[in-house]
């Protein structure tokens, strides 16, 4: 018994000379940044270090686990427990999101727990979390206002707004 076997195309043209076009066009673009002709995308500390942008605040954290699921989060200079986040509602999904990404890191390079977390609020508004351990920064203000919050309620200083 013999079958049909067809050679035919079944991906119109069209759409593979889109495809093809964006790969082209990605790789191109690609290019000219590696050489200089466009300008790679700000990387905010770089950008605050070179307009001298001051930090306002900067406090060291630490986060421990409890057995009942929650996360106590401690002033790691005076050992000051700043929050105790149970939830979702009290912003601790997202602390605890922010922190698991961290942490995981710290795990696969073989870094403990013991190192703080700096929190720092800059006079230009923006609010950076960075892990003294591995060096990692995160910029909490482009995940919005309502997270950006979950964050700065651990600052002493309280800031107007929330801009970024």
């Amino acid at each position: 018994m013999s079958i049909a076997h067809d050679h035919e195309n079944t991906v119109p043209r069209p759409a593979l000379v889109l495809a093809g076009a964006l790969v082209a066009t990605t790789l191109a673009l690609t290019a000219l940044v590696q050489v200089g002709v466009l300008n790679r995308e700000a990387v905010p500390s770089i950008e605050r270090a070179k307009a001298g942008v001051e930090a306002v605040e900067v406090r060291h954290l630490s986060f421990e686990d409890r057995a009942d699921g929650a996360v106590v989060v401690k002033d790691a200079d005076s050992a000051e427990t700043l929050a105790v986040l149970l939830g979702e509602n009290d912003g601790g999904g997202f602390v605890r999101g922010v922190m698991r990404g961290l942490a995981r890191e710290r795990r696969m390079n073989g870094i403990g727990h013991e190192a703080p977390f700096e929190l720092a609020l800059w006079r230009n508004g923006s609010l950076s979390l960075v892990d003294t351990a591995t060096g990692r920064s995160v910029e909490i203000g482009s995940f919005g206002p309502d997270n950006r919050a979950a964050f700065a309620k651990f600052l002493k200083f309280k800031p107007a707004g929330n801009a970024e």
